[in-house]
Formats: structure tokens, sequence, C-alpha cells
């Protein structure tokens, strides 16, 4: 098993099997499109593993697959520290061609196995046949544990009714300030079920930053914007968040957002600049 090191105050999820990984981890969207910048982007994951932030989120899709050779490097020689996901096009997602993809990706990473495979969003294959793939892949150990990403309530609960479908072990979606769409009925349909939830673009890549209510609340806490926003997404049980960073000191800031404990206070005015939702609103993506 997977040895994920977890900080004194880092929060943690447990996934269905009843492992415990990191609450706050990493994105790589984008990251290793640059050859100028890979000695710094790799030296942001490893600052971000010697943190505590070891939950590591790549895909094919990200540049290609340059995004997984630059976490293959990064992680070199401390894969036992690391929760390591990755993800398949739905355009590989039948049976052989999501083992084909798996197969490819441990190439590029450089490892045996993933930790989390998930399927990156719903395309023109059944979900039966990625979920047949994902249950082989399993048995000959080369994922751990697989799950979804951009699926929404309907399409999770007839995804969980399929053979095998509710061994789904989490799913990824954007959540965050200005996308709260999953607080009316996903969160707490994976709630009820004990499945964690994966937030990405927690930060809504940086766009809503500038907005007032939270320069007051990081003012209040000593904090920048970014970590109010890590702390907002956090608040809640079950939820990772995996901001990317791509320079250690984005990383250390990042990781500044687990000193922070939003008051009910904080969490008023943020409710007011930012509403809960009142309704259904279909899954968002970007």
């Amino acid at each position: 098993m997977t040895n994920v090191l977890k900080d004194d105050k880092m929060k943690t999820v447990i996934f269905p099997g009843g492992e415990q990984v990191p609450a706050l981890g990493q994105g790589t969207w984008r990251m290793g499109d640059d050859p100028g910048r890979r000695s710094e982007e790799i030296r942001a994951l490893r600052t971000g593993i010697d943190l505590g932030m070891n939950v590591i989120d790549t895909a094919e899709m990200y540049g290609d697959g340059r995004s997984e050779r630059l976490v293959g490097e990064a992680i070199a020689g401390i894969r036992d520290r690391v929760f390591l996901i990755s993800k398949v096009l739905p355009s590989h997602a039948d049976r052989k061609g999501t083992k084909r993809a798996c197969e490819g990706s441990l190439r590029r990473l450089g490892v045996e196995a993933l930790d989390l495979y998930l399927l990156h969003w719903m395309g023109r294959y059944p979900l039966s046949e990625t979920v047949e793939a994902m249950l082989e892949l399993q048995a000959e150990g080369k994922i751990r544990q697989w799950g979804v990403s951009n699926l929404d309530v309907l399409d999770m609960a007839g995804l969980f009714a399929l053979p095998g479908g509710n061994t789904c072990a989490a799913d990824e979606v954007l959540y965050n300030l200005t996308r709260r769409g999953p607080e009316y009925d996903l969160i707490p349909w994976c709630g009820e079920r004990e499945l964690p939830l994966i937030a990405y673009s927690p930060v809504e890549q940086g766009r809503l930053l500038n907005r007032p209510v939270l320069k007051e609340v990081a003012r209040r806490h000593d904090a920048t914007p970014a970590q109010v926003a890590l702390a907002w997404v956090l608040r809640l049980p079950g939820v990772i968040a995996i901001p990317k960073a791509a320079t250690a000191e984005h990383v250390r800031e990042n990781a500044g957002s687990l000193d922070i404990r939003l008051t009910p206070d904080d969490l008023h005015e943020l409710d007011r600049a930012f509403p809960a939702p009142a309704r259904k609103v279909p899954l968002e993506v970007i």
C-alpha cells in the first residue's frame, strides 16, 4: 500500500477502502509544457510532497503526456510517498482502449501502478465498458482504485447501477466559491456513500482572487485570498482540493491554507458574495 505522509495539521479524506489521504494535493494542468520551466515545476511538486501535499493529479490529456512525464521525474525515488492519480480520455475509454491508455500512463510516469485512475469525462463509449476495464486493471495490479471525473448525480446513479459500478472510489469535479453547483445534490449524494469528491480548479485558476470579500477575509487572517479560497473548499469533509502551483513559493502559499480556520462570520460574508445554489445547477467544466 502506498505510504502517504501526512503532516500533523493536514486534514485527511478517507477512501471507501479505508485509506486516508491528505485533503490538500497538487494539480498539474499545463505543467510540463514549457521546457524552460521544467526544473522549477519539478521543484514545486517535490516541495509539495515535503509539505505533505502528496496527492498528485495528472492525466494523459495534459500536454499530450508531458505532464505525466514531468510528474514521473518529480516522484522518481519517492513513489511510496505519493498518492498518484491519472485519467483516461473518453475517446480511449472502451474496454481495450482504457487498458492501453493506462499502460501508456504507467510508462510515462515510470511506475508500476496508479493509486487512482479516473475516466476524465463521459464520452461515446458505454460506461459499462469502462467499468469492466477498470476492474480488470485492478485485478492485474495496475491500478489500486478507480473513479470518474465530471460526472453529475444522474450519471453517478447510472454508474452505481452497473455491475461493479458501485466500486467507484471518487468523483473529480469543478468546485470553488464561484462554482458551487455540486453543493445542491452531488456533494450530499457522495457524502451519503462516503465517496470522496476531488475539487479541481479550487481557486478558479486565480480569477476570483481580486474579489474584495476575499481580500477582507484574508486581511483578518493575515493570509492571502488564495489561502482563504482553499480553506473554504477544505471546510467540507470528504473533499480533496488539488490546486496547481508551478513554483515552490506558490506551493508554500497553498500549504498555508491549512492554518486558516474560517469563522462563522467569514463564512456568512463569503456566502453573501458567493451564494449557495438554491436549485439544481448543471455540473460546470473548464
